[in-house]
């Protein structure tokens, strides 16, 4: 049952996706929206699950918030560390940007999907009911894991076939996620510390890179109008879970 529903998420991935590539002569719109869907996914779904999950404390900070600051100075180093390698050799960066990035972001993403899948696989464990209501937050917010996936692999310039690829490894994820929870389970408190940390990377990404971009030729009213229905589209969705 959880593979099945499963698949749902992989078509909505897929549409994301699909949604991201077919607007290309609106790609400040696309930035936008892709900034407000993350900060959303981050400050509404990532962060208190983890907090949930990870409840302990190291030196009176909760470990997730910990890992969540970790995840954006991790994403900070591996930037630079990256772009300023491949300056060193001579190689010309896209708008001062490595595509190693956005291929390792995209990987990152695919490991998070692969969560998701993990995640409705548990809850099915534990009955229908929590099962179903997991599904739907994931298969709802799964489109915004297409649409940023394809977003960010090839705004680091990457070509539209790795694009492309790197889409459909996202949404096959959920499945092979849910299928391996037949297998074996997750301890509650490493799965907290990974959404925390991977949490501090999606904001790195949407506040240090998505944004200004879309901000940088186009800083149009309509851009920020974006930006704010993507964090309310993920609140509506988060509401409607719970």
């Amino acid at each position: 049952m959880a593979v099945l529903v499963a698949l749902g998420a992989f078509l909505m991935t897929l549409a994301g996706g699909w949604t991201a590539l077919r607007v290309t002569d609106r790609r400040h719109l696309v930035l936008g929206l892709a900034g407000g869907l993350m900060l959303g996914v981050v400050a509404m779904d990532l962060l208190p699950e983890a907090l949930d999950a990870a409840g302990a404390e190291v030196f009176g900070v909760p470990a997730a918030l910990l890992l969540f600051a970790a995840g954006f100075l991790l994403a900070h180093m591996g930037e630079r560390l990256l772009a300023g390698r491949k300056a060193a050799h001579g190689a010309e960066e896209y708008d001062g940007r490595a595509p190693e990035v956005g291929l390792t972001t995209a990987a990152a993403m695919v490991g998070h999907s692969a969560m998701d899948g993990i995640a409705i696989g548990a809850a099915f464990q534990v009955g229908g009911g929590m099962g179903l209501t997991v599904a739907l937050a994931v298969i709802a917010h799964d489109f915004a894991d297409g649409f940023n996936t394809y977003t960010l692999t090839s705004l680091y310039g990457n070509a539209r076939h790795q694009a492309i690829t790197m889409l459909f490894a996202d949404a096959a994820a959920p499945v092979a996620g849910a299928a391996s929870t037949l297998l074996f389970r997750i301890p509650e408190h490493l799965l907290g510390g990974y959404l925390g940390l991977f949490g501090g990377v999606l904001l790195y990404l949407a506040a240090a890179e998505i944004l200004p971009e879309a901000h940088h030729h186009h800083p149009a009213g309509r851009t920020l109008l974006c930006t704010v229905a993507g964090v309310g589209f993920i609140w509506l969705v988060v509401g409607a879970a719970g």
